[in-house]
């Protein structure tokens, strides 16, 4: 008995990964409060060194300052490693340190690498940690190249070049959201071609590493024998989806408003970027403040959603978002079970979909009725945009985020916190150990709506 005592108090996974997490954090905190880290003659107070750590290890983006004025050298690249530490995962990243020294990987951290990309089973995690952090050096490394050759016509050094391709990378493919141009990527909005490539680098970052790995197996085996598995096919038609119907609304909503004036293709490009980066890159090539409000709230249900499932990105994640609207369909047409691609969808999936939706719109709703008592000077929209782009791990403002108060930085941070470790692990987080109840009740039908 007393065994068994100890056995239920024992920490799970879920919460082990959580403070690894913190950890992590504080790390990255204790980091950001080195003096080199800062221009001469600038001051970081705790709380704002605290609000960077967690923007950072969440990879969201929002900042309380300006990295481009504030960060010295040292201090950027000290930002773009807490950014791939954010952007692998903690427990990951540490496992990849172990393969390298030759260790061995044990049964519990094979459930944490499990838990944190989000895979259901832990068989090849091991295996499919080598192929993700190869996947994201690879991307990163081309993306940086091809940017730094290009941004050479910008500056007249090729360090300077080299600097801004490099961070440029990083922060896109890890959804990051920094910039050092003070201005996002607004200084490139008729850059096509810079554009065009920080797109495919938020989207290979945000689409799902399984994904990637997926496509990358279908290109280079034997393709009559391969065979997409649902979680591809569903994320991949979801994102696009979205992709495309976000492009649309900006470009209806915007065309004689915030558009007027611009050209057919800065138009189609101002709003796939924005329908792209608004999904997790938070980056902008335009002023996003000078958007309708009902492009400010399209935004904010497309940050609500956020990425795909095992990326680097937030929210409530595209499967999650894609389940739901397919057993509406479906439950409108009688049935109660999603059928799609020839395969049918587990019933505990459906009820975990509108878990997560149903918490993350309290979080929101409660998150937005904090804010608007704590930061009276800001509107409806601006909160709701700030508090959805943090949950998103997003990054984009309405121009609010250096003006929150104490308590708003906390509650900003705390949505970036579970943005990134996922709505499932908090919740198991809080609800600690799963036990089997030792017996059932009858059931009994109940009158819905």
């Amino acid at each position: 008995m007393t065994h068994k005592k100890k056995h239920s108090r024992a920490i799970t996974p879920f919460q082990l990964l959580v403070s690894y997490y913190f950890i992590a954090i504080a790390s990255s905190f204790l980091l950001l409060r080195i003096p080199a880290v800062y221009e001469e003659g600038k001051e970081v107070s705790l709380v704002d060194s605290l609000f960077t750590a967690v923007s950072a290890v969440s990879v969201t983006g929002l900042s309380v300052f300006d990295i481009s004025s504030t960060l010295t050298p040292f201090g950027m690249v000290v930002l773009l490693v807490i950014l791939q530490l954010g952007a692998i995962g903690i427990m990951s990243l540490g496992t990849f340190l172990w393969l390298i020294t030759g260790k061995r990987i044990g049964m519990r951290e094979r459930q944490l690498i499990m838990i944190d990309f989000n895979q259901s089973q832990v068989s090849g995690v091991v295996q499919l940690l080598k192929e993700i952090v190869k996947l994201l050096f690879i991307i990163e490394a081309v993306g940086a190249l091809i940017l730094s050759l290009h941004f050479h016509q910008y500056f007249d050094t090729w360090g300077e070049a080299i600097k801004h391709g490099v961070f440029a990378s990083i922060s896109a493919t890890t959804n990051g959201g920094f910039d050092i141009t003070g201005e996002s990527l607004q200084p490139f909005h008729t850059d096509y071609f810079v554009q065009f490539i920080t797109m495919i680098l938020i989207v290979l970052g945000a689409i799902g590493f399984p994904v990637l790995i997926e496509v990358k197996n279908f290109l280079f085996r034997k393709k009559d024998t391969f065979r997409f598995s649902l979680f591809t096919k569903i994320t991949a038609l979801t994102y696009f989806v979205l992709f495309i119907v976000g492009t649309l609304v900006i470009i209806l909503v915007e065309s004689f408003l915030s558009f007027k004036g611009m050209t057919w293709y800065e138009k189609l490009f101002t709003a796939m970027f924005h329908s792209i980066s608004s999904r997790s890159g938070g980056l902008t090539t335009y002023d996003v403040s000078q958007f309708s409000e009902a492009t400010d709230i399209f935004l904010s249900f497309l940050m609500f959603i956020g990425s795909s499932p095992s990326s680097v990105g937030g929210g409530i994640r595209t499967t999650t978002f894609a389940i739901a609207i397919l057993f509406l369909i479906n439950f409108a047409n009688g049935r109660t079970e999603i059928q799609i691609f020839g395969r049918e969808i587990h019933l505990s999936d459906i009820f975990r979909s509108y878990v997560v939706i149903i918490l993350a719109f309290f979080m929101v709703m409660i998150s937005t009725m904090v804010l608007l008592i704590t930061e009276p000077y800001a509107t409806t929209t601006q909160i709701i945009f700030e508090i959805t782009s943090a949950f998103g791990t997003c990054g984009m403002s309405l121009g609010i985020t250096d003006s929150l108060s104490t308590e708003g930085k906390f509650v900003v941070m705390i949505l970036m916190f579970i943005g990134r470790v996922g709505l499932i692990s908090f919740l198991y987080t809080l609800g600690g150990k799963a036990e089997k109840p030792p017996y059932r009740y009858p059931k009994e039908r109940v009158i819905i709506g």
